[in-house]
């Protein structure tokens, strides 16, 4: 029996799955395993930490394949430095390191062609298209690009936040409740925080969007809807590399995408955008390693 694992780093959690090659046996989710720029290291201790807390659960302590699917190893440099800071790491005999996008191209649609939209800390769309390359939009990070990410929707509501304090934007409940998210006292200290607040912290802020806009703030609802126009742009923008004038499927993944209120807007998108076809079910990327790890045996 050949045990194979199947790692999707994000720049929000980690999850590994370990399988037999019929059954996952197990699953542990950690932190964030994204590489950043001169931080391989980092990251391979994160997906190594989170690889073997996967396989102690299913009472092993080694995988024979390892498929790691990671965000910010699009540059063959930080792909090599992945690779050689997990081979350190010891937890493998046979592995492969490659993007976040080419898991979740591989789970939703396998070799077959398709779209793929991914909304989590970040946001990006890609392609596999008919010679079996990848065409993709986005994922240029927080400073170019993101739209539609928990990143631009947190950023888009201290913003809110901002101008209806001043009276120059509707009110709106948002700055209370970034104030009570942030452990803030004032709006002066939920000032204090967003100048020294990282990507990620300002991407936690999604989720009091998201309640916001369920208790009918129109402030908030207003920045879900420009949220999800701008993520469905991407899929709008790659469409011309489907020539013809067929179905296009699309597949919708990331854990921002997994929050039903912000996923519906999404969808609504889609549905107004001739030729996509929407594929039903949340998509779980760690799948798409998994696949590849079986191609990587004898």
């Amino acid at each position: 029996m050949s045990i194979r694992t199947g790692v999707d780093a994000g720049g929000t959690k980690t999850v590994a799955v370990v399988s037999d090659g019929t059954r996952e046996l197990s699953r542990a989710v950690g932190p964030a395993g994204a590489v950043r720029p001169g931080r391989a290291m980092a990251a391979a201790s994160t997906i190594a930490t989170t690889v073997r807390r996967s396989l102690a659960a299913a009472g092993l302590l080694r995988t024979d394949v390892l498929v790691v699917g990671a965000s910010g190893v699009g540059r063959e440099e930080e792909r090599q430095a992945l690779r050689d800071a997990l081979r350190i790491e010891g937890v493998t005999d046979r592995l492969l390191v490659t993007t976040d996008i080419e898991i979740a191209l591989e789970a939703a649609f396998g070799e077959s062609q398709g779209i793929v939209l991914l909304a989590g800390t970040g946001s990006f769309g890609a392609a596999r298209l008919a010679d079996g390359g990848v065409a993709r939009q986005g994922g240029y990070g927080w400073q170019m690009g993101d739209e539609g990410s928990a990143y631009a929707i947190g950023r888009a509501a201290l913003e809110a936040a901002g101008r209806g304090h001043d009276g120059r934007g509707l009110a709106t409940s948002l700055e209370e409740r970034l104030i009570g998210l942030t452990r803030s006292n004032a709006f002066a200290d939920l000032v204090r925080w967003a100048v020294s607040a990282g990507p990620a912290e300002v991407a936690a802020l999604a989720g009091s969007v998201l309640a916001a806009a369920e208790d009918g703030d129109q402030v908030a609802e207003s920045i879900l809807s420009t949220a999800a126009a701008g993520l469905g742009a991407h899929a709008t923008a790659l469409l011309p590399n489907f020539p013809g004038e067929g179905p296009v499927g699309v597949a919708l993944a990331g854990g921002l995408l997994e929050q039903e209120p912000y996923r519906r807007r999404v969808e609504s998108v889609l549905a107004r955008t001739p030729r996509l076809a929407l594929r039903p079910g949340p998509l779980d990327p760690v799948t798409g390693a998994l696949a590849l790890a079986a191609r990587q045996e004898p």
